[in-house]
């Protein structure tokens, strides 16, 4: 008998247990749907993340990370889904891990999810994150590659954003490669492309006259040139 009430009462107790948890995953469920109505990001952020404690699904996590990396919490994102490489990461994953790691400084590891982004889905917006990541890395051939492609392939409504200026601006997407072009040449040989990688910018801003970045880069180009061509003058004294 006292057997039989010990197994009546933690059956019971299990089924109090799953009607309490099923009920709180109810109402983080409303309560994101709320946050998210209202925008409270922070909110949302709460609600998410005690449903991926009652319920845990990897959609959620991607979720939780894809908000995290959205409001520039990037390390918190990374945390949240890992930057390990897995042959079943969702699209959202991937596209976390590579602009997480990107912002995060980890250019290296950022690029095998833009690799993995371009090979589920090859355009010219991901061939600039990675020409651009390889030339940080200084990897010219690879970076060379990304660029062509781009070149191929931007399309005149393709845009590429730049801030380096108070107001931000946007520019056709094509001078974006063009300057990542001049930049992977003078990269190639900073002493002798000079000249070479001056030209591309040139040839860039008749595409984007408002290419600002391109004259503070020709500027720089320009002084360096001007410091090389001093250092060989004293040399040959």
């Amino acid at each position: 008998m006292k057997r039989l009430l010990v197994v009546v009462l933690l059956v019971s107790g299990f089924t109090m247990a799953a009607q309490s948890n099923a009920d709180l995953v109810k109402h983080y469920e409303a309560f994101y749907a709320q946050m998210k109505k209202q925008g409270d990001i922070r909110g949302v952020i709460n609600a998410m993340t005690h449903l991926n404690v009652l319920a845990p699904s990897q959609a959620r996590k991607d979720t939780l990370a894809y908000i995290y990396m959205d409001q520039g919490m990037n390390t918190q994102a990374i945390n949240t889904i890992g930057y390990e490489q897995n042959a079943n990461d969702s699209d959202i994953a991937i596209q976390v891990k590579a602009l997480a790691l990107k912002a995060l400084k980890e250019p290296k590891r950022a690029i095998t999810f833009f690799e993995e982004m371009f090979k589920r889905n090859p355009n010219a917006v991901v061939a600039y994150e990675l020409a651009e990541l390889n030339i940080q890395i200084r990897e010219t051939a690879e970076a060379e590659k990304h660029i062509n492609y781009g070149l191929a392939n931007s399309k005149e409504d393709m845009k590429k954003a730049y801030f380096e200026s108070q107001q931000p601006y946007e520019v056709p997407l094509k001078a974006g490669f063009m300057y990542l072009n001049a930049i992977n040449t003078f990269t190639k040989d900073p002493k002798t492309n000079i000249d070479a990688a001056v030209d591309i910018l040139d040839a860039a801003l008749k595409e984007a006259p408002n290419f600002n970045m391109i004259q503070i880069t020709k500027n720089e180009l320009l002084r360096q040139k001007q410091v090389l061509q001093a250092q060989a003058e004293k040399e040959k004294k």
